[in-house]
């Protein structure tokens, strides 16, 4: 495992961390929201087991990642490229999960390099026609994006009460700010290395404030900057009929709307839980329909 800093276009530092096999196809892989680049080892051997080189890296605002003020979720795939040079590759694959989900999408639809997609538990697009965004999702994730659509003031008064209490969480910390999103599934599913991971990620994601936070949100709820229409690579989803985060619906949604896609909706599975249980037949699928 190697960490580096890559120089985006406009001169910005992206905190990026890559392992696996030199010669590898790179998988660059979105983290959550919040999120940023320690990964789940259950995802890193999975990766490395697939011949896959994994390449993770904080969005800006996050980590060490330099901010990027009023970014779109479209920003992330010049992003990606300046990873994809300074690897010297010319084609890879893409995942993202949650927050991700629609970096990933993005980069589905204007990432030159990107053959296939996996995007676990991808959130819908806020203004999606005949989505009701927040019914289903956990009183968390309603009190934070209400926030949110109130503007960058108000969505940092809210994070800046959250934050403090993640920076030094252990698991049963977490567990209890998460507590009306997470479905017994997902309970069952935060234990021994999953768990230690998942602390990891969050810790790092709030290390150093909460600018990334707040630009990911606030881009989740805006235009995106591209249109669904442009993915034409092939492009797999998954989704948990019992997630509180992003409830079943925005798959659904995405199903109805993204025709070509591989959708699978599984049944008795969490946000956390779909995250973790089926990886290798994720990966399998996305090496085989990209080949």
């Amino acid at each position: 495992m190697t960490d580096a800093q890559v120089l985006a276009a406009d001169g910005r530092v992206l905190d990026v961390r890559i392992s696996g096999p030199v010669d590898g196809t790179p998988f660059v892989f979105h983290h959550g929201t919040p999120g940023a680049k320690p990964v789940v080892r259950a995802l890193e051997r999975a990766a490395h087991a697939h011949s896959l080189r994994l390449v993770t890296y904080s969005r800006p605002g996050y980590g060490d990642s330099t901010r990027h003020e009023h970014r779109r979720v479209v920003d992330a795939v010049d992003d990606t490229a300046a990873i994809l040079d300074h690897l010297g590759a010319h084609r890879c694959l893409i995942g993202g999960w949650s927050g991700g989900g629609p970096h990933a999408i993005a980069c589905a639809a204007r990432l030159e390099q990107a053959v296939g997609t996996l995007v676990v538990a991808g959130v819908a697009p806020y203004d999606a026609e005949g989505l009701d965004w927040l019914d289903g999702m956990g009183q968390e994730n309603v009190e934070e994006f209400g926030a949110a659509a109130n503007g960058a003031h108000e969505l940092r008064s809210y994070l800046d009460v959250v934050a403090p209490h993640l920076r030094d969480a252990e698991i049963e910390d977490i567990i209890e700010q998460l507590s009306t999103l997470l479905p017994p599934v997902d309970r069952t599913a935060l234990t021994g290395e999953y768990a230690e991971d998942l602390v990891a990620h969050v810790r790092e994601a709030v290390r150093t404030g909460v600018d990334g936070w707040i630009d990911d949100d606030l881009a989740l709820i805006a235009d995106w900057g591209f249109a669904l229409q442009e993915v034409s690579t092939p492009l797999m989803l998954w989704q948990g009929t019992d997630d509180l985060m992003v409830p079943i619906a925005h798959g659904e949604w995405f199903a109805a709307h993204l025709p070509d896609a591989k959708v699978h909706l599984e049944s008795n599975q969490g946000h956390l839980s779909i995250a973790i249980g089926a990886l290798d037949r994720m990966l399998e699928e996305l090496v085989e329909a990209s080949a």
